[in-house]
């Protein structure tokens, strides 16, 4: 007899997945890392257009895998109980998010949070600070 909370399949799946992505964290920060100083140098160069704006979109997208991974980890220092699906019930959905709003107060998720928060801030400034979608003309 296991001892300990048992969780169904489908979280199980979530959970490790949510650990395999989390487990990435390091390269895909590196990734975004790269990519900003390829941005950077290539701002203070003379650069196309057409190729900075290339930098721009690549580091927004490393970024974002980086901003992934990183909430990948936090749900994964929160623990399975925090994982609800579509197939649960009411009941199990609410204490889902019980959980959820519990471990946010936890210090071993707080470094991750915050974590979180600065990648997202980072990449809102990117965003706000260059295009990385396309216009359209109205």
């Amino acid at each position: 007899m296991p001892l300990g909370r048992r969780v169904t399949k489908d979280v199980a799946e979530l959970y490790e997945a949510d650990q395999r992505l989390a487990d990435d964290y390091p390269g895909r920060l590196a990734a975004a890392t790269e990519a900003e100083r390829a941005l950077r140098d290539a701002q203070g160069a003379d650069t196309p257009e057409r190729e900075l704006r290339a930098l721009t979109i690549a580091f927004d997208e490393a970024l974002t895998g980086a901003l992934t991974a990183a909430e990948a980890a936090e749900r994964v220092a929160m623990g399975p109980k925090v994982y609800s699906t579509e197939a649960q019930d009411a009941k199990t959905h609410r204490a889902a998010e019980i959980a959820y709003r519990k471990a946010k107060a936890r210090p071993s998720v707080r470094p991750w949070t915050d974590e979180v928060d600065r990648l997202r801030t980072a990449r809102e400034a990117h965003r706000l600070s260059f295009r990385t979608q396309p216009t359209t003309l109205v």
